[in-house]
């Protein structure tokens, strides 16, 4: 069983960056790939940054390729999203999943699921 806990959303204006967190819980946090999501209101939850359980393998999709960067500390049990050049339409609740080993964009490719943290954009 993997708990998992996001924190470092907030209110900003366009343009501006901001940096989430996902702390895991239980000792095999290093064999787990790491996801990030967002679900805008109204709007599907999508799929917006993936990284592989050692850290060599990333991925994003092409809405926030070069401006978003996901990373681990597997010593920390953590992951993180950085987030740059936010916009307006980056507002969403953004949460943190996991599954075994390696990246997955399918939501139900992933077992375990944070509460998720809101991060609003302003223009």
């Amino acid at each position: 069983q993997v708990q998992l806990v996001e924190s470092g959303g907030g209110l900003l204006q366009a343009g501006g960056s901001l940096r989430l967190s996902c702390v895991a819980s239980g000792r095999t946090f290093s064999s787990y790939a790491m996801g990030w999501f967002r679900q805008a209101p109204g709007k599907e939850r999508e799929f917006v940054a993936g990284i592989s359980w050692n850290g060599d393998s990333t991925y994003y999709p092409d809405s926030v390729k070069g401006r978003f960067t996901i990373s681990r500390d597997n010593a920390k049990n953590t992951v993180y999203l950085q987030m740059n050049s936010l916009k307006p339409e980056d507002t969403a609740v953004y949460t943190c999943a996991a599954r075994m080993w390696n990246i997955a964009t399918l939501i139900g490719s992933y077992n375990y699921w944070g509460q998720g943290t809101q991060v609003t954009v302003s223009s």
